[in-house]
């Protein structure tokens, strides 16, 4: 019998439950409850009301991108942060938490200076990465943080 993974539907953040090994061959799957597939190749916004399931009860590691809009550096990797998640989905979720509209969260994690990266396994923080990185940065910081 296969491992089922529970992924959190980057649209209505419901919990699905997805397949180890379709997940591993790259394919996104669907969310039982409004047709979203589960990896979309973009960043998830995030918000006081679905931080929980993605970062505590999803199986799968998320990457958080603390910003604000006012920041030029935090402007200038958001591409770069775009192009890491087409590239590491689905073994890693990406996500977006404006630190602006979310202070009491940016609060929780201690965040100081933006841009701030940190990624999450299970709740628990696992990583942290503070300033501007490129795409390919992201992806080998991700990477080594991991164990990939």
């Amino acid at each position: 019998m296969s491992e089922t993974l529970l992924v959190a539907c980057p649209r209505c953040h419901t919990l699905n439950r997805a397949p180890r090994e379709k997940l591993a061959g790259g394919a996104s799957g669907k969310c039982g409850k409004c047709g979203a597939a589960l990896f979309d190749g973009h960043p998830v916004t995030l918000s006081a009301a679905n931080f929980e399931p993605h970062a505590v009860e999803s199986d799968i590691p998320l990457l958080v991108d603390f910003w604000a809009p006012w920041c030029g550096p935090c402007r200038a990797m958001a591409p770069q942060f775009e192009r890491a998640a087409g590239a590491l989905e689905p073994a890693v979720r990406l996500a977006k938490l404006n630190t602006d509209e979310e202070q009491a969260l940016a609060s929780q994690f201690g965040i100081r200076g933006i841009p701030t990266m940190i990624l999450f396994s299970h709740g628990r923080e696992v990583a942290r990465q503070s300033g501007l990185m490129d795409a390919a940065s992201i992806q080998r910081w991700v990477a080594s943080a991991v164990g990939q």
